[in-house]
């Protein structure tokens, strides 16, 4: 029963913050001086086309009514319509969401693969040559800006090396001569699942550089994180006894310790997925990777409102989805988070 309630505390708190969000992004939009009337009619409108396009959006009711009827359409599953497109939003996020997300999971699987493992072994040999270069690795990490490291692995690897792309998702003669049977969306899996080695190849090299930008801050904090609780397990008894009776260190490492250790890395890395998810519209512009960065980065270029609420809403609900599992697995793990 406890746990129960503690899932409804958690859930009565996540649709709270959803309703606050959505009540300041709308108003937020609505007092920046601007007018979505006069975009949504397009250049060199006239008053009397201003004006019809006021009424026909509802800018000229109320603001309390205009935002009653926003969050009863948004209920319903409808964003609304672009200003800038006039295609309804939800068409867009279909096709650009699934670019971003693909962006995001590569990133996070490089911040697991590189992150952990390095985390254990520093951890493991504190105060060694080792340690200290992880340490600096993780440093660097978290304190360079996305924006530098994305252009200087271009330069690098584009530029000087010609191994990788400049950017974008896919180049121009595999999507003429090896066009992607859309499926799911992620680029990656479609041509896998089709057999589509050429656009598979060329799908994998575009994504490297972008993914690894996105990923160098979550493997600073993932490498950081993991190497301070291993440091507390590996002092533990159990751990002193497993090696005396002759256990393998692999299994020591990265079984035993790693596995009570582990917890607050999982937590470090649910943040990290939200985080990259507003972290990749910098990413995206910097490689023309076609995502939702580059969506949003026009809508606030022509000032479309509402796509810009609606794309603030989205990532507030996969932060919100994210905390929430990320606090009933801690609740399921510890009871004592329950209480």
């Amino acid at each position: 029963m406890r746990w129960l309630d503690y899932l409804i505390r958690r859930l009565l708190m996540a649709i709270l913050v959803l309703i606050s969000v959505s009540i300041i992004t709308f108003f937020i939009a609505r007092v920046i001086p601007s007018d979505p009337a006069a975009a949504w009619v397009g250049p060199r409108p006239t008053q009397d086309q201003i004006n019809k396009a006021r009424v026909q959006l509802g800018l000229d009711r109320p603001l309390w009514i205009q935002y009653w009827r926003y969050a009863t359409v948004l209920l319903k599953g409808d964003f609304g319509t672009s200003v800038r497109t006039h295609q309804p939003i939800i068409n867009d996020l279909k096709a650009y969401l699934p670019a971003t997300m693909e962006l995001v999971l590569a990133s996070m699987i490089i911040a697991i693969v590189v992150g952990i493992p390095l985390g254990v072994l520093s951890g493991a040999y504190k105060g060694s040559l080792l340690d200290h270069s992880t340490r600096l690795v993780s440093i660097a990490g978290v304190s360079m800006p996305t924006f530098w490291l994305g252009l200087i692995l271009q330069l690098f690897f584009f530029a000087r090396l010609g191994i990788l792309p400049l950017g974008g998702r896919l180049s121009n003669e595999v999507a003429l001569y090896s066009p992607i049977h859309v499926i799911t969306g992620f680029y990656f899996l479609d041509s896998l699942i089709t057999g589509n080695w050429s656009a598979f190849k060329d799908t994998l090299l575009h994504l490297i550089l972008p993914s690894f930008v996105l990923a160098a801050y979550a493997i600073g904090l993932v490498i950081r994180m993991t190497r301070s609780t291993m440091v507390e397990v590996l002092n533990e008894n159990y751990i002193l006894a497993a090696r005396v009776a002759g256990i393998s260190e692999k299994t020591v490492l990265f079984v035993l310790a790693l596995k009570n250790a582990i917890t607050p890395t999982i937590t470090v890395l649910g943040l990290c997925f939200v985080y990259s998810l507003t972290g990749a519209i910098l990413v995206e512009v910097i490689f023309s990777w076609p995502g939702l960065g580059i969506y949003v980065t026009n809508a606030v270029l022509s000032i479309d409102f509402p796509v810009i609420v609606t794309v603030t809403l989205v990532v507030t609900v996969f932060y919100v989805l994210i905390n929430l599992f990320l606090d009933l697995l801690q609740a399921t793990i510890d009871p004592r988070i329950r209480l």
